[in-house]
């Protein structure tokens, strides 16, 4: 293969326009989830401004890009998915057909092992090493919202009827409700954060926006506009007043849902719901083909999704002492971690655990 790695700050245009192009007839040519925004490059040329060691290896087949490699890269050699722990798609981005060996393109990135926890399908050199995949659900609007909405009916009418009723019951109690979908203003971007952090805290999550560089990427990729990338802030508003909303990014096709949350005064009326289901709506009038989730179960997930896709993590490694060194510290953790979220008898207590943990951390704030 002919590799060339790049800093974020030396790809060319014409590279990124090819990035680009691929990315727009993925749809088409039957590899939709090389479509993802996080696939893009306006997301790992953002992380590059804030994260060390982002690299792009190109490469060309008869002088022209067949395939992007995104990825970061510690001075040891440990490769990591660009934005590791908050990208919600990761993998090669290439042409129809492509093929290439996994080995020969680490050795040219200089890398030991290249980690993954989002892996798409369709990355066959990639998914030997993967150590379990996981479903993320979809939201398809490809059809229409009122399709969606009759599927929705027809798969889960308690849910349905419930949220609409609640919805109105808003309305009616909270003043009248307007969505914006595109919302431009940085004043409700920081308030989305706001609650973020705050549900972080309350659940006994870590707190993502405690971490500067993430606050800084989000704020970078709700300023970012090109075509046909854009990061998305969609607020739902009663009387006046803002109370549920969401923060993601979109393709051409896609719109993949990465920060939701709400005023807690309002959960009764369940508005992160309301607003999902907006969201549906005016993504189909904008041609997007299916809101992606994100990997991890959720009971608002399960009553919001038509299907499900297949996202795996692992590693794929060289025979290098680095790289056995780097998963033998690694691996424990995530086998763990996944064996509690995989059964309820052991997921349940665990997060009651951390809830109560957040009650009185709150408490003490």
């Amino acid at each position: 293969m002919d590799i060339s790695v790049y800093r974020p700050g030396e790809l060319s245009a014409a590279d990124r326009a090819a990035w680009t192009s691929l990315q727009s007839k993925a749809h088409l040519q039957g590899s939709p989830e090389l479509a993802n925004p996080f696939l893009s490059p306006e997301f790992a040329l953002a992380v590059g401004r804030y994260r060390r060691g982002v690299r792009i290896a190109v490469v060309r087949e008869g002088g022209e890009p067949a395939a992007f490699f995104p990825y970061q890269r510690s001075v040891t050699g440990v490769g990591r998915a660009v934005g590791l722990g908050i990208s919600d798609a990761q993998g090669l981005v290439h042409r129809p057909g492509f093929t290439w060996d996994a080995q020969e393109l680490l050795r040219a990135c200089g890398l030991a092992l290249w980690e993954f926890d989002h892996l798409v399908e369709g990355q066959e050199p990639f998914a030997t090493g993967a150590t379990g995949s996981f479903p993320s659900p979809v939201m398809d609007v490809d059809q229409g919202y009122d399709a969606y909405l009759a599927h929705l009916r027809a798969h889960a009418p308690k849910f349905t009827r419930t949220t609409l009723a609640k919805e109105r019951k808003l309305g009616r109690d909270a003043g009248e409700l307007r969505y914006v979908h595109d919302e431009r203003d940085p004043v409700a971007l920081r308030t989305l954060m706001g609650w973020k952090s705050a549900q972080y805290r309350r659940t006994g999550r870590s707190d993502r926006f405690a971490h500067a560089w993430i606050t800084q990427l989000v704020e970078h990729l709700f300023h970012t506009r090109s075509e046909p990338f854009a990061g998305i802030l969609s607020v739902l508003y009663a009387g006046g007043k803002p109370i549920a909303a969401h923060f993601g990014l979109r393709s051409e096709r896609v719109l993949a849902c990465w920060f939701p949350a709400y005023d807690p005064a309002f959960s009764k009326y369940s508005p992160g719901l309301v607003l999902h289901l907006r969201m549906a709506e005016a993504a189909a009038a904008d041609g997007i083909a299916y809101l992606d989730l994100g990997r991890g179960q959720k009971e608002y997930k399960d009553s919001l999704r038509t299907r499900e896709i297949s996202v795996s993590e692992g590693w794929v490694t060289r025979r290098h002492p680095v790289a056995l060194g780097h998963r033998a510290r690694r691996a424990p953790v995530r086998a763990l971690r996944n064996t509690v979220q995989s059964r309820p008898e052991l997921f349940e207590p665990a997060d009651r655990m951390l809830k109560r943990m957040g009650q009185l951390r709150s408490r003490n704030e």
